[in-house]
């Protein structure tokens, strides 16, 4: 049997994009302290550090490294530290949200396709892929839906635009935003305005009863199970 490679984790895979971009930051930083004739010793008074602590750091040759350290240096240097975050795949899940998605499948027909994670866009968009997926799709010969689900909203506007992003960019006419049904989910949705109504149109019991007969709910619902 051939050798499988074991499956890289988050912490593998954070701490790998961690150091690989604390050591770009600082070929940058280094190339700025040359170009300026700043030395090791003056961006370690200006930083309280010795000059050993600043080579070190500034060379690569340190593994534990803050963004609040690269952000100090870079100032030294006269750079300026600025970071974002892009969707990158799926996130952990818990048993909780696995559960949820396993009640909603119960409720489909046996002629439907589950998919689970599946990609919002597989196509690449100007050399970039976009790694954003819905926690499960639906698919049959007349029916494609997806879903999103949530065990716990905190911001429900911002899971209203996360849904609509997705839905736009993958060319998606169904959404199914799969929650919990618990007492903080039914307030939320209680005092929601019209915006929400306008973007799940669809009942809950009309979306369920035509996913049960394997046909398409005709337009995004909000499901609480």
């Amino acid at each position: 049997m051939p050798h499988m490679p074991a499956r890289r984790g988050p912490l593998t895979r954070g701490t790998e994009r961690g150091m690989s971009l604390v050591q770009a930051l600082m070929r940058e930083a280094e190339a700025a302290r040359i170009a300026n004739g700043t030395s090791y010793v003056a961006i370690g008074r200006a930083l309280r550090l010795g000059s050993g602590q600043v080579a070190k750091i500034m060379r690569s040759q340190t593994s534990r490294v803050s963004v609040v350290r690269v952000a100090q240096i870079l100032e030294a240097v006269g750079l300026r530290l600025a970071a974002s975050a892009f969707p990158a795949g799926p996130p952990v899940r818990d048993a909780g949200q696995l559960a949820l998605l396993a009640r909603f499948r119960e409720r489909i027909s046996p002629a439907l396709r589950w998919s689970e994670e599946v990609p919002v866009v597989e196509l690449m968009t100007a050399g970039i892929a976009d790694l954003r997926a819905w926690d499960a799709g639906i698919d049959g010969a007349a029916v494609r839906v997806r879903l999103d689900a949530e065990t716990h909203v905190g911001d429900l506007q911002l899971v209203q635009r996360r849904v609509a992003l997705k839905q736009r960019d993958g060319l998606v006419g169904c959404v199914i935003l799969l929650l919990s049904d618990t007492q903080h989910h039914r307030r939320l949705l209680r005092v929601a305005g019209d915006g929400l109504r306008a973007q799940f149109p669809v009942s809950q019991r009309a979306a369920l009863r035509a996913l049960r007969d394997g046909a398409a709910p005709g337009g995004n619902a909000i499901v609480l199970l």
